[in-house]
C-alpha cells in the first residue's frame, strides 16, 4: 500500500489506555524482571516494606516532583482504584455542609465523576450537594466551555473539571478560574505530563497512570495543604481520607509495588528526554500532523470536536459511513496501526496520541490515511 506502517513485531499503538509505554522503559523492565536490582527477586516478588522498594516509591516520588515540578507543601500520593475512585473521594473529602461541588460536563467521565459524587453525599449526611455549572451535552460533548462561561459561585465547596475528554477528543487550554476559598479540582488522567502547567492553581489533580505516566493499576494523587487540611477535618476510612494516606507516605496499605515502579522508569525517562517542554512540542507537532490531514481531506474525514476544543491527545474523528469506517479499522491493524475504533458509545475512530506515541506512528497513520482514502473515496 505504500505506507511506512511498523511491522508486526512491534506495531504502533493507538490504544487510548492502557496505552503505550516508551520502549526504553519496557526494555528496562524487561531486563530486570527476574532480578532487580540484583536480588535475586523479582520487583513483582518484592515487600513493599524492603529497602530495595523503599528507594523505588520514594525515587517515583521525587521523579513526578521534578516532571510535574510539584510546589513545596503539595503532597504526592500514589492509591489503587483508578479515577473512578476518586470521583467519590473528592466529593468525601472536600465537600462542605452547604457549600455545594460544582462540575463542568464535558464528556463521559466527568458526568461519571458527578454521578459519584452524587453516591457519596449518602456517606456525608443532610447539607451536601454537588451540581453541574454548565455542560456540552446537547451537543455531544463536542466543546469545553469558553472561559467567561464558568461562572463558580464563592459559595461552592470546589470546582471539579477533567481536564482532557477521551472519549469525544476536547481538552481544556486554559486553567478554570475560581474565587478565592473555592478548591480547584482536576482529572487529568488523559493528559497529565503532556505539557507544562502550574500545579499551584490547583488543589487536587489525579491521574490514573495508565495514559502517560505507566501502566495501569496506580492512580497518582496531587494535593495542596489546603486540600489536605480540609481532608482531615472529616473523619473517614483511612483509604478514604486523602490526610490519612499522605500522613503514611502512601504506605498506608499494600501499594501498587509494579505500577508505582514503571511510574518512576517512566517519569525518569521523560525527565532524560528533556522534560515538559520536550513532551509539549512533541504533542503539538503529533496532533498538528493528524489534524492538518483531516481537514485536508476535502471532507472524507470529519473531526468531531470544534476546532478551538481539540485534544492533543485523542483525535476523533468519522468517515462517510460506519461500514468505512469498520474497514478502516480492520486495514489500518492489517497495517500494524492498532487501537483505533472509537468508542463504543459514540463510534468514528479514536487516535490517541499519548506521550509515548512516536512521531513515525503519526507519520504511520497519516499515510494510511491517505492512501484509504485514495481507494475509497
Amino acid at each position: 500500500m505504500g505506507t511506512n506502517a511498523k511491522p508486526k513485531e512491534r506495531v504502533y499503538n493507538f490504544n487510548p489506555g492502557p496505552a503505550a509505554l516508551p520502549l526504553p522503559v519496557l526494555e528496562r523492565v524487561r531486563d530486570e524482571l527476574l532480578s532487580f536490582e540484583g536480588t535475586g527477586l523479582s520487583i513483582l516478588e518484592t515487600s513493599h516494606r524492603s529497602p530495595e522498594y523503599k528507594r523505588v516509591h520514594e525515587g517515583a516520588m521525587a521523579a513526578l516532583r521534578r516532571l510535574l515540578r510539584v510546589p513545596d507543601g503539595y503532597e504526592v500520593l500514589f492509591l489503587g482504584g483508578g479515577a473512578t475512585l476518586q470521583f467519590a473521594m473528592v466529593a468525601l473529602n472536600l465537600l462542605e455542609p452547604g457549600r455545594p461541588g460544582d462540575y463542568l460536563l464535558t464528556g463521559r467521565w466527568s458526568q461519571k465523576a458527578l454521578q459519584e459524587a452524587q453516591k457519596a453525599l449518602g456517606l456525608l449526611g443532610e447539607g451536601h450537594r454537588v451540581r453541574a455549572i454548565w455542560s456540552s451535552e446537547v451537543t455531544d460533548y463536542d466543546r469545553v466551555p469558553r472561559p467567561d462561561e464558568v461562572r463558580v459561585s464563592p459559595d461552592a465547596s470546589y470546582l471539579h473539571y477533567t481536564s482532557n475528554n477521551t472519549i469525544a477528543g476536547t481538552q481544556f487550554h486554559y486553567v478554570p478560574e475560581v474565587p478565592e476559598g473555592v478548591l480547584l479540582v482536576c482529572d487529568a488522567s488523559s493528559d497529565i505530563a503532556s505539557r507544562p502547567l502550574d500545579l499551584g492553581r490547583f488543589d487536587l489533580i489525579y491521574a490514573g497512570a495508565q495514559k502517560n505516566l505507566g501502566p495501569a493499576g496506580v492512580t497518582v494523587i496531587i494535593a495542596s495543604p489546603q486540600a489536605l487540611e480540609r481532608s482531615r477535618r472529616r473523619a473517614r476510612p483511612s483509604l478514604l481520607s486523602y490526610a490519612a494516606v499522605a500522613e503514611k507516605a502512601s504506605l498506608l496499605n499494600t501499594p501498587p509495588v509494579f505500577a508505582v515502579y514503571v511510574v518512576k522508569l517512566v517519569a525518569e525517562h521523560y525527565l532524560a528526554e528533556g522534560g515538559l517542554e520536550a513532551l509539549a512540542e512533541r504533542n503539538e507537532q503529533k496532533a498538528r500532523l493528524l489534524y492538518g490531514a483531516i481537514d485536508g481531506s476535502g471532507g472524507f474525514y470529519r473531526g468531531c470536536a470544534r476546532p478551538e476544543s481539540r485534544s492533543r491527545m485523542n483525535v476523533t474523528f468519522r468517515l462517510p459511513s460506519e461500514g468505512l469506517e469498520a474497514k478502516f479499522v480492520e486495514e489500518a491493524e492489517r497495517e500494524g496501526l492498532v487501537g483505533l475504533k472509537g468508542h463504543r458509545s459514540v463510534g468514528g475512530i479514536r487516535a490517541s496520541l499519548y506521550n509515548a506515541v512516536p512521531l513515525e506512528a503519526v507519520e504511520a497513520l497519516v499515510a494510511f490515511m491517505r492512501e484509504f482514502q485514495r481507494r475509497h473515496g
